[in-house]
């Protein structure tokens, strides 16, 4: 991979992440499911009992049940993109997220939300000449948890 390559590789994943903040942020699920190959994989057991959920239909069912009712703000920066192949990267990236859940569901969990801070550790492939996530882990390594109101 030449290096105008490369630097037209990195633009286009940092076009798919960006596109992912965006898609889930908006609840655009049909958007955001397209950037995920079919055999993706989502780790987000860091702190959490949850397996690594295998399946692009699978993720997308654990994060609509997730965050589907949330408003939610993600934001990433700073990817480290180490290409492996001319199809295939491994990036890490820098993130922020804000989920506020609600009323309902934050009396529920007993907290109206979280302020979450880590790292996406993701592989991307070349399919068909568009970048995919193949795989996504997330790290982290604070989250600030935002009370519930009381109720009345």
């Amino acid at each position: 991979m030449t290096e105008i390559e490369k630097l037209a590789a990195t633009m286009a994943i940092g076009q798919v992440k960006a596109r992912y903040c965006r898609f889930l942020d908006t609840k655009n699920w049909d958007g955001y499911a397209s950037l995920f190959t079919e055999d993706f994989e989502l780790d987000v057991s860091d702190g959490s009992s949850l397996p690594v959920i295998r399946g692009r239909e699978a993720a997308m069912e654990l994060v609509q049940s997730s965050v589907g009712t949330a408003r939610t703000a993600h934001q990433v920066h700073s990817p480290e993109i180490d290409f492996m192949s001319d199809d295939e990267a491994l990036v890490i990236w820098a993130m922020q997220d804000r989920v506020l859940w609600g009323a309902e569901r934050a009396v529920r969990l007993g907290v109206a939300g979280l302020t979450g801070y880590g790292h996406y550790h993701e592989r991307y492939v070349r399919q068909n000449g568009e970048w995919k996530i193949a795989a996504s882990r997330l790290t982290r390594l604070h989250i600030d948890m935002h009370p519930a109101a009381p109720s009345s």
